[in-house]
Protein backbone atom coordinates (compact mmCIF):
# COMPACT_ATOMS: atom_id res chain seq x y z
CA UNK A 1 0.00 0.00 0.00
CA UNK A 2 1.22 3.47 -0.82
CA UNK A 3 0.62 7.03 0.26
CA UNK A 4 -1.39 7.59 -2.94
CA UNK A 5 -3.75 4.72 -2.13
CA UNK A 6 -4.06 6.00 1.45
CA UNK A 7 -4.95 9.43 0.06
CA UNK A 8 -7.53 7.91 -2.30
CA UNK A 9 -9.07 5.97 0.60
CA UNK A 10 -9.13 9.16 2.70
CA UNK A 11 -10.90 11.01 -0.13
CA UNK A 12 -13.52 8.26 -0.36
CA UNK A 13 -14.13 8.40 3.40
CA UNK A 14 -14.35 12.19 3.41
CA UNK A 15 -16.73 12.16 0.44
CA UNK A 16 -19.26 10.31 2.59
CA UNK A 17 -19.19 12.82 5.45
CA UNK A 18 -16.92 15.19 7.35
CA UNK A 19 -14.63 13.44 9.85
CA UNK A 20 -12.17 14.35 12.55
CA UNK A 21 -8.48 13.78 11.99
CA UNK A 22 -8.50 11.11 14.73
CA UNK A 23 -11.42 9.25 13.15
CA UNK A 24 -9.95 9.36 9.65
CA UNK A 25 -6.55 8.15 10.86
CA UNK A 26 -8.19 5.26 12.72
CA UNK A 27 -10.19 4.21 9.70
CA UNK A 28 -7.12 4.29 7.47
CA UNK A 29 -5.19 2.28 10.06
CA UNK A 30 -7.93 -0.37 10.11
CA UNK A 31 -7.68 -0.57 6.31
CA UNK A 32 -4.06 -1.60 6.73
CA UNK A 33 -2.16 1.57 5.84
CA UNK A 34 1.13 2.35 7.58
CA UNK A 35 1.73 5.32 9.85
CA UNK A 36 3.83 7.20 7.27
CA UNK A 37 1.23 6.77 4.52
CA UNK A 38 -1.55 7.87 6.90
CA UNK A 39 0.43 10.94 7.98
CA UNK A 40 1.06 11.93 4.38
CA UNK A 41 -2.61 11.46 3.47
CA UNK A 42 -3.82 13.47 6.48
CA UNK A 43 -1.45 16.34 5.75
CA UNK A 44 -2.57 16.47 2.12
CA UNK A 45 -6.25 16.41 3.12
CA UNK A 46 -5.65 19.26 5.58
CA UNK A 47 -3.72 21.27 2.97
CA UNK A 48 -6.62 20.90 0.52
CA UNK A 49 -9.14 21.92 3.21
CA UNK A 50 -10.94 18.56 3.20
CA UNK A 51 -9.95 17.77 6.79
CA UNK A 52 -10.52 20.42 9.44
CA UNK A 53 -11.13 19.51 13.09
CA UNK A 54 -12.42 23.03 13.86
CA UNK A 55 -15.09 22.80 11.18
CA UNK A 56 -15.94 19.21 12.11
CA UNK A 57 -16.30 20.08 15.82
CA UNK A 58 -18.59 23.05 15.10
CA UNK A 59 -20.80 21.10 12.71
CA UNK A 60 -20.99 18.02 14.93
CA UNK A 61 -21.79 20.05 18.05
CA UNK A 62 -24.53 21.98 16.26
CA UNK A 63 -25.98 18.81 14.77
CA UNK A 64 -26.05 16.87 18.06
CA UNK A 65 -27.50 19.81 19.97
CA UNK A 66 -30.11 20.68 17.33
CA UNK A 67 -31.32 17.09 17.13
CA UNK A 68 -31.49 16.81 20.92
CA UNK A 69 -29.20 13.78 20.96
CA UNK A 70 -26.63 15.47 23.19
CA UNK A 71 -26.21 18.59 25.30
CA UNK A 72 -23.94 19.80 28.08
CA UNK A 73 -21.50 17.21 29.40
CA UNK A 74 -22.81 14.53 27.04
CA UNK A 75 -22.04 16.77 24.05
CA UNK A 76 -18.51 17.36 25.32
CA UNK A 77 -18.00 13.61 25.77
CA UNK A 78 -19.30 12.89 22.26
CA UNK A 79 -16.86 15.36 20.71
CA UNK A 80 -13.94 14.08 22.75
CA UNK A 81 -14.82 10.53 21.71
CA UNK A 82 -14.48 11.67 18.08
CA UNK A 83 -10.91 12.79 18.85
CA UNK A 84 -11.56 16.50 19.27
CA UNK A 85 -9.36 18.27 21.84
CA UNK A 86 -11.27 19.44 24.91
CA UNK A 87 -10.54 23.14 24.42
CA UNK A 88 -11.66 22.98 20.79
CA UNK A 89 -14.76 21.00 21.81
CA UNK A 90 -15.70 23.62 24.41
CA UNK A 91 -15.39 26.40 21.84
CA UNK A 92 -17.55 24.46 19.37
CA UNK A 93 -20.18 23.80 22.05
CA UNK A 94 -20.25 27.47 22.97
CA UNK A 95 -20.78 28.46 19.33
CA UNK A 96 -23.47 25.81 18.87
CA UNK A 97 -25.23 27.03 22.01
CA UNK A 98 -25.53 30.49 20.47
CA UNK A 99 -26.96 29.08 17.24
CA UNK A 100 -29.50 26.74 18.84
CA UNK A 101 -31.90 27.35 21.74
CA UNK A 102 -31.70 24.39 24.19
CA UNK A 103 -35.11 25.23 25.67
CA UNK A 104 -36.70 25.03 22.22
CA UNK A 105 -34.96 21.69 21.64
CA UNK A 106 -36.37 20.40 24.94
CA UNK A 107 -39.86 21.60 24.03
CA UNK A 108 -39.69 19.97 20.60
CA UNK A 109 -38.39 16.69 22.02
CA UNK A 110 -41.06 16.66 24.71
CA UNK A 111 -43.84 17.16 22.17
CA UNK A 112 -42.41 14.62 19.73
CA UNK A 113 -41.23 11.89 22.11
CA UNK A 114 -43.77 12.27 24.93
CA UNK A 115 -46.87 13.69 23.29
CA UNK A 116 -49.62 14.16 25.82
CA UNK A 117 -47.31 13.90 28.83
CA UNK A 118 -48.53 15.99 31.75
CA UNK A 119 -46.15 16.33 34.66
CA UNK A 120 -48.90 17.16 37.16
CA UNK A 121 -50.96 14.07 36.27
CA UNK A 122 -48.08 11.62 35.79
CA UNK A 123 -47.07 9.15 38.47
CA UNK A 124 -43.51 8.99 39.82
CA UNK A 125 -42.46 6.21 37.45
CA UNK A 126 -43.58 8.17 34.38
CA UNK A 127 -41.92 11.34 35.65
CA UNK A 128 -38.63 9.53 36.24
CA UNK A 129 -38.74 7.98 32.79
CA UNK A 130 -39.18 11.35 31.08
CA UNK A 131 -36.62 13.15 33.26
CA UNK A 132 -34.02 10.41 32.77
CA UNK A 133 -34.57 10.48 29.01
CA UNK A 134 -33.51 14.13 28.91
CA UNK A 135 -30.73 13.76 31.45
CA UNK A 136 -29.14 10.90 29.48
CA UNK A 137 -28.83 13.35 26.63
CA UNK A 138 -26.99 15.82 28.86
CA UNK A 139 -29.71 18.34 29.71
CA UNK A 140 -29.49 19.63 33.28
CA UNK A 141 -32.03 18.50 35.84
CA UNK A 142 -33.03 22.08 36.66
CA UNK A 143 -33.68 22.90 32.99
CA UNK A 144 -35.72 19.70 32.49
CA UNK A 145 -37.80 20.23 35.63
CA UNK A 146 -38.50 23.86 34.81
CA UNK A 147 -39.67 22.84 31.33
CA UNK A 148 -41.88 20.03 32.60
CA UNK A 149 -43.44 22.08 35.37
CA UNK A 150 -44.15 25.04 33.12
CA UNK A 151 -45.86 22.74 30.57
CA UNK A 152 -48.72 22.26 33.03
Amino acid sequence: MTADSALAAAFRLLALRDRSEHDLAGRLRRKGFGADDIGTALERCKALGYLDDNRFARQRAKSLLASGRAAGPRLLAELKQQGIAEDLARIAISEAGHAVDPDQILNDLLRKRFAGFNYAEADDRQRRRVIQYFMRRGFSLSRVLSLLKEER
